[in-house]
C-alpha cells in the first residue's frame, strides 16, 4: 500500500508470486516498514510508532496482518530481536496479537475520524506546508510552529494538564 500525496491509498502491490513485490512486505500485508537511520529513534520504536501511525490515519484495521518478522529482518537487513521488541510492545499497547504459526495481526485500532475526512484534512495541511515552505519556514520551523499552535490549542481546550504544559514550556522557550 502506498498513499499518494493527496492521502489517498492505492494497492500497487504486485500478483501473488512477482518476484518484484518488496521482501519486507507479504502479499495482503497493507504496510511496509522504513527507517530513518539519522533521526536518533530506536529502530523498535520506529517500527512501533509507523504501526500507530497507520492505525491512527485509518490504512490498518482489526484483522490486518503485519509483515513476518523474518521479511521485516531481510528487508531493513535488522536484528530479529529489534522486529520481536517492536511487536511485542504493539501487543503490550493492545494493538496487535500474535498467532503461532500465522503471524502478528491487528486487533485494535485508534482510527476515529473517516478516511474522507483524513483525506480533505491532508488536503488542507498540504496547502498550508505549501504557504509556510514559500514564507521560508525550514522543516525545523514548521515543527516548531506547529508544537507551538497544537500545545497553544490544547491549553485552550484545556486538554493539557499543568505539568504537561509546564514540561511543554520549558522545551519551548521564545518559540512562537
Amino acid at each position: 500500500m502506498t498513499v499518494d500525496k493527496e492521502g489517498s491509498r492505492s494497492t500497487d502491490e504486485p500478483e501473488a508470486g512477482d518476484s518484484n513485490r518488496p521482501a519486507g512486505r507479504r502479499p495482503g500485508s497493507p504496510i511496509e516498514f522504513r527507517l530513518d537511520p539519522g533521526s536518533g529513534v530506536p529502530t523498535y520504536i520506529q517500527l512501533v510508532h509507523q504501526v500507530e501511525h497507520a492505525l491512527r490515519l485509518g490504512y490498518l484495521k482489526p484483522g490486518d496482518q503485519l509483515p513476518k518478522m523474518r521479511d521485516v529482518v531481510a528487508f531493513l537487513a535488522i536484528n530479529p530481536n529489534t522486529v520481536l521488541k517492536a511487536y511485542k510492545e504493539l501487543g503490550i499497547k493492545g494493538f496487535t496479537t500474535g498467532r503461532p504459526g500465522q503471524g502478528t495481526f491487528v486487533q485494535e485500532t485508534v482510527c476515529r475520524v473517516a478516511l474522507p475526512e483524513l483525506t480533505g484534512l491532508r488536503r488542507s495541511l498540504l496547502r498550508w506546508l505549501s504557504t509556510a515552505d514559500a514564507a521560508g519556514l525550514d522543516e525545523d520551523g514548521i515543527m516548531a510552529l506547529f508544537s507551538s499552535v497544537l500545545r497553544d490549542f490544547h491549553e485552550q481546550r484545556g486538554g493539557a494538564s499543568s505539568d504537561q504544559r509546564a514540561a511543554a514550556n520549558e522545551g519551548t522557550a521564545g518559540v512562537a
